[in-house]
């Protein structure tokens, strides 16, 4: 799976819009070149944004977006999926009905496994984990931990957000 432009460039106007504050107005064109996404892109990103209550949109001359729910309540899968619609990683996920196999087949499993681990993961962080923790660059997810089931029940756990990201900290490391 490889998240599309229109996921990517959402993820990119949401994280500036949290970082401008909920319910606080910002131009169109500030939005489309702070978070370098261009112009004609944002227009429909924005839509699908706005249509799944994230963010009001306001026309005319002063307008542009704003935020309308808060960060923490927002997260990194809410927004991926506006753009591309549930999470799957090949057809037998989506339509169990065309694989004839699915019941027999030990890649199915696997499939279904690692689309709810990826689900789970992008569910478990927020804009707000992403907005304070400056995030830019995943490390596999293996190294960081999941949440054990016990801890998905009580819904507690998130991931070390600090193991995900390969980049360097605020002092070098």
């Amino acid at each position: 799976m490889r998240l599309t432009r229109a996921g990517e460039y959402a993820v990119r106007c949401m994280l500036y819009l949290c970082d401008k504050g909920q319910g606080n107005l910002v131009s169109r064109q500030e939005v489309a070149n702070n978070a370098n996404i261009p112009t004609h892109f944002l227009a429909k990103i924005a839509q699908q944004l706005a249509k799944a209550g994230f963010i009001e949109i306001r026309q005319g001359a002063r307008g542009g977006f704003i935020l309308s729910q808060k960060p923490a309540d927002i997260s990194l899968l809410q927004v991926v999926e506006t753009m591309i619609g549930e999470i799957y990683l090949n057809d037998c996920i989506i339509r169990p009905d065309n694989c004839g196999a699915q019941t027999d087949c030990a890649v199915h499993r696997v499939w279904l496994t690692a689309r709810d681990q990826l689900r789970a993961t992008l569910a478990a962080v927020s804009l707000e984990d992403l907005r304070q923790d400056s995030i830019c660059a995943p490390q596999p997810i293996l190294a960081a931990g999941l949440p054990s089931a016990a801890a998905k029940a009580n819904n507690s756990a998130k991931p070390d957000l600090q193991k995900l990201c390969s980049c360097p900290g605020p002092n070098g490391d």
